[in-house]
């Protein structure tokens, strides 16, 4: 795996993969060309991790009407401003998932599958996660869940 940044101005990078994709990452900016490193960072753990999560889902043959991740985080106050805590909450919108479908799916990301949960964790962050089970129907009802 490879990337190259390239100083655009002031804070502003374009960066480029190894596979040609390109953005921006920018910081310290008064309208932002990207996101911060750290926003970067705090978005590769619920991403990988949904992609697990659908992946899992898929294979148990649930249907996925729709499926969030939100991620929320700390820091520490002094540098390296390091994540000190991260909260994740999944939100799976199907008529036919039951809790332990999801449970299982987040639990094998968590424990086995996502690297970026891995890495976050190894670094000492404490990392908590819930999850919402939202029945498609003009009166939705969920079911939540908390780690």
């Amino acid at each position: 795996m490879e990337v190259v940044l390239t100083l655009a101005d002031q804070f502003h990078f374009h960066v480029r993969t190894h596979n040609n994709i390109e953005f921006s990452v920018d910081a310290h900016a008064a309208e932002p060309k990207g996101p911060a490193p750290m926003q970067l960072l705090l978005a590769s753990v619920p991403a990988c991790a949904a992609m697990d999560i659908v992946s899992i889902l898929r294979k148990q043959r649930i249907e996925i009407a729709a499926f969030t991740a939100h991620a929320r985080a700390e820091r520490a106050s002094e540098h390296p401003r390091v994540f000190t805590t991260m909260h994740l909450h999944f939100a799976l919108t199907s008529p036919d998932a039951e809790p332990h479908h999801l449970e299982r799916a987040i639990s094998l990301s968590e424990q086995k599958y996502c690297s970026a949960w891995a890495m976050v964790r190894a670094s000492g962050c404490s990392v908590t996660w819930s999850y919402e089970i939202i029945r498609p129907s003009s009166s939705s009802s969920s079911l939540q869940w908390e780690s």
